[in-house]
């Protein structure tokens, strides 16, 4: 079993929750609600893991609050 963090918004414009895996290309996806996120997400990465040539660009290290005044 493998783990991965996704990044996800929410589009004002669309209503839907849009997720990516930072540093694997092509982890991307939407869904209306966060468990339908959760499943097209899962089977994007399940898809993509079959790809033997699979690099991964960059490793997810945390998220940060800027402030700005």
């Amino acid at each position: 079993m493998k783990m991965f963090t996704a990044i996800i918004e929410r589009d004002s414009d669309t209503n839907l929750y849009v997720g990516y895996v930072p540093g694997f290309p092509g982890a991307h996806s939407q869904g209306e609600t966060l468990e339908e996120l959760q499943e097209n997400l899962r089977e994007v990465i399940e898809m993509l893991l079959e790809d033997q040539e699979l690099v991964f660009e960059t490793a997810f290290v945390g998220t940060q609050q800027i402030i700005v005044q």
